[in-house]
């Protein structure tokens, strides 16, 4: 099991908060090591245009979206009866499925002629049958789509990424990204997108919209075009508006389509005013979408709104936290749906004393205290895939 904590120390307030990208808490690899052709990936020249989706009959949930994560394999694999059941058997009622995963691969293999074949992996060997079983269980779908964290592209399109001593550059975890300055890289990651909704996907759920974390470290020694922004003010405000200009283009990009957008954002960017290395504004991205997931696991805080202990504590952190995201959203003119993620892992990572085997108690403390706030709407995240059993959904 792998983990990265970042260290929020970077000029912003005190004290430090410890975040880590969701998938990496027990993500199980499973990617494959194929090689891509770079004739099909000289995108975004001679992309195909896709049309509206199917004729699906998904409705967005009464009671609000109550979600599971779900990776490419366990949508494809015999894990989705498992997961299937869970939805039938509870108050949960959508998944966030894997269609883009973290490495920059598809989940799925579109047709043969598309330019998106050789980047795609055949965990969901059927996806149309998918489709047809989320509609038949009254499961409301939700595309999950990585975009700036994208090994595959990287490799292939070096121009579009950021170079060190000649090479692609990798961080500790031998992960790439993709330059948000670029504009290439944006309608690649917004044509994945609207393929999703032609396949019948209600809502595109944007992850990794940002730089990579410690940028700020690090922009002077990399190579990398910035694109259209060379007089966008200092390098900080420079990503800041990147970033929240790549979330307006996909939101305006996918408005015809009639589908929702949300963006996963870290949990802390909601307490400052913006994260400068990955150039991250929570209120900018919030003002441009239909959703906003802060990830707030508790796991994932150092002491924080003077809690020591935060993983120990997971009613008292989640309650702290949807208080000061209400009165962010509050400040807005038209604030978007608050959908956090919470936590239904156990972080044993963080050493005896510092965390708690988590299960149906603590699922339902983060849940009770994001209904005490007027939250109504979240997403449960387990990297591989097994949450709680007997767990009250609705207002425990």
């Amino acid at each position: 099991m792998l983990i990265v904590l970042f260290l929020i120390g970077l000029n912003l307030v005190s004290p430090i908060i410890v975040q880590a990208e969701q998938e990496d808490v027990g993500q199980v690899k499973t990617h494959s090591t194929k090689q891509v052709s770079k004739a099909q990936l000289s995108l975004p020249e001679g992309l195909s245009r896709f049309t509206s989706g199917p004729d699906y009959e998904f409705s967005y949930p009464e009671d609000g979206v109550k979600g599971i994560y779900v990776t490419g394999n366990s949508a494809g694999g015999e894990r989705f009866n498992t997961l299937l059941d869970l939805l039938n058997e509870t108050d949960l009622n959508s998944m966030v499925i894997d269609i883009k995963d973290d490495h920059g691969y598809l989940t799925y293999r579109p047709d043969e002629g598309s330019p998106f074949f050789d980047i795609s992996q055949n965990y969901i060997s059927d996806i149309e049958e998918l489709m047809t079983i989320l509609e038949e269980h009254e499961v409301y779908p939700i595309a999950r789509i990585v975009v700036f964290k994208d090994s595959v592209l990287a490799k292939e399109k070096p121009e579009w990424s950021f170079v060190e001593d000649g090479q692609v550059w990798e961080n500790r975890r031998g992960e790439s990204f993709v330059n948000p300055f670029l504009k290439e890289v944006w309608e690649y990651n917004v044509e994945i997108a609207k393929k999703a909704v032609q396949l019948g996907f209600q809502e595109i759920q944007f992850d990794y919209v940002r730089f990579p974390e410690g940028f700020e470290r690090r922009d002077q020694d990399l190579k990398y075009s910035v694109g259209d922004y060379v007089g966008e003010g200092d390098n900080v405000q420079k990503r800041v508006t990147a970033v929240t200009d790549f979330v307006a283009y996909a939101k305006e990009q996918l408005e015809k389509y009639n589908v929702d957008i949300s963006v996963d954002i870290f949990g802390y960017a909601a307490t400052i005013n913006e994260a400068p290395g990955i150039g991250q504004n929570f209120s900018k991205i919030a003002e441009n979408v239909d959703v906003i997931s802060s990830m707030i696991y508790p796991s994932h805080w150092t002491p924080y709104f003077g809690i020591d202990k935060p993983d120990l504590f997971p009613y008292e952190l989640t309650k702290a936290y949807a208080e000061v995201e209400n009165e962010v959203l509050g400040q807005l003119d038209d604030p978007p749906t608050s959908r956090p993620w919470i936590q239904d892992f156990t972080a044993s990572w963080l050493g005896t004393g510092n965390y708690k085997t988590y299960g149906k108690k603590e699922v339902e403390d983060q849940i009770r205290a994001l209904y005490e706030a007027d939250i109504n709407e979240f997403l449960l995240w387990n990297a591989s895939n097994r949450y709680s059993e007997g767990v009250n959904y609705s207002n425990p």
